[in-house]
C-alpha cells in the first residue's frame, strides 16, 4: 500500500513540477504583430498608449507594432502638441512605427512640417487598420 501512495505522490508531484516548469517557460519565439489605433485626443489615453507599448516590449523585445494615428488622435504626433515626442522618438527607436493618416491631414488642413518626424504616412487610417488586419496583425484599441 505504501508503494501505491509513494507511486501517486510521486506522479502528482512530477506533474505539478511540469506545470510550473512551463509557466515558466521562455517567452515564445513567434513573432508578435500588433496594430493599434489611436483616434482619441485624449492625453491620458496617448500616456497609457506609451506604458502599454512599453510594457508589450518589455515582454516580446521583438514584437512589431504599428500605432495608426487618425481623426482627433492626431494631436498626439502634433509638433505643436509634442507633450509625447520623448515617448515618441524612444518608441521608435525600439522598431514601432507611428502612421499618420493622410485623409485626417486633408481634414485638419494639416501638413507634414506640422507633424512629428517620427510619422510615416497612409493615406486611409481605417484602411491601413484592416490591411494589417487581413495580414494577421491583433487589433487593440489604443489607451483604456
Amino acid at each position: 500500500m505504501n508503494i501505491k501512495i509513494s507511486t501517486v505522490l510521486l506522479l502528482s508531484s512530477s506533474l505539478w513540477m511540469s506545470a510550473m516548469a512551463q509557466t515558466n517557460a521562455p517567452k515564445s519565439e513567434k513573432t508578435h504583430k500588433m496594430v493599434f489605433q489611436l483616434a482619441t485626443p485624449d492625453t491620458a489615453a496617448y500616456r497609457a498608449l506609451t506604458r502599454q507599448l512599453n510594457n508589450v516590449l518589455a515582454y516580446w523585445p521583438t514584437a512589431q507594432i504599428e500605432v495608426v494615428v487618425h481623426n482627433k488622435g492626431i494631436g498626439f504626433m502634433r509638433k505643436d502638441q509634442r507633450i509625447f515626442e520623448p515617448e515618441i522618438a524612444a518608441l521608435k527607436a525600439k522598431g514601432i512605427v507611428f502612421a499618420v493618416c493622410e485623409n485626417t491631414m486633408k481634414q485638419q488642413k494639416l501638413t507634414k512640417e506640422q507633424i512629428l518626424p517620427q510619422a510615416i504616412y497612409v493615406p486611409v487610417g481605417i484602411a491601413e487598420i484592416v490591411v494589417r488586419q487581413e495580414e494577421g496583425w491583433a487589433y487593440l484599441k489604443a489607451g483604456f
